[in-house]
């Protein structure tokens, strides 16, 4: 059991902007450290109840389609020092599975989503809070090759929701959400910015107490 708060890091952007990049290379330049990710979009609500046929109609970037407040007790369980059953969400079938991952606490916790800056009461659990902003073009190439190839989705369906609520979404809350960032990661990723983000991560987790040496 941790006997300190947890550092929080937030990494926000736009879909496709690389935040999965940027939190792996976090936890490699933290090697040795216990990291614990938490992706925001493991908690879209549970639409099990209804047929996927409308299912697929759900603005999935709407901030309402997220169940934050879960998000939220879970981050507090795990400051607390308990562990906690992350939901698994399925892309393929706009569903929630019945089985989630058991997490454990750890001195750094990454959350990251495109709506994390959204929700006060999330991002004020957040110690340093990341957006990555990348070029709307090479964020709608990364989405169209990500869904078709892992998502099981077609080009037109990608392109659609894109236009109907990605775009639409983006300009309505994630990119004012930007205000609320510590760190601005231009133009996807460097191993400069990824370095230095590290670092400051090392000595914050450090000063707290959660490492008895610095790596």
């Amino acid at each position: 059991m941790l006997k300190r708060k947890p550092f929080i890091i937030g990494v926000a952007g736009g879909s496709g902007a690389g935040k999965t990049t940027i939190t792996n290379e976090i936890i490699k330049e933290l090697k040795g450290i216990d990291v614990a990710v938490i992706p925001h979009d493991a908690y879209y609500k549970n639409n099990n109840d209804i047929p996927l046929s409308e299912r697929i109609k759900v603005n999935y970037d709407h901030p309402d389609a997220l169940e934050t407040n879960l998000l939220v007790h879970h981050l507090k369980e795990l400051c607390a020092g308990r562990e906690i059953e992350m939901p698994v969400y399925d892309f393929t079938n706009h569903s929630r599975k019945e089985t989630g991952i058991m997490i454990k606490p750890a001195p750094l916790i990454i959350v990251d989503g495109i709506l994390i800056y959204v929700e006060k009461s999330l991002r004020e659990m957040m110690d340093v809070r990341i957006f990555v902003n990348t070029d709307s073009d090479v964020r709608f190439i990364r989405r169209l090759t990500r869904d078709m190839k892992d998502r099981g989705r077609s080009m037109d369906s990608v392109i659609h929701q894109y236009m109907e609520t990605v775009k639409p979404m983006h300009i309505a809350f994630v990119e004012p959400s930007i205000r609320f960032a510590d760190i601005i990661i231009p133009l996807g990723h460097s191993e400069v910015s990824t370095g230095l983000v590290a670092n400051m991560l090392r000595e914050s987790i450090f000063r707290r107490g959660l490492l008895t040496v610095e790596h």
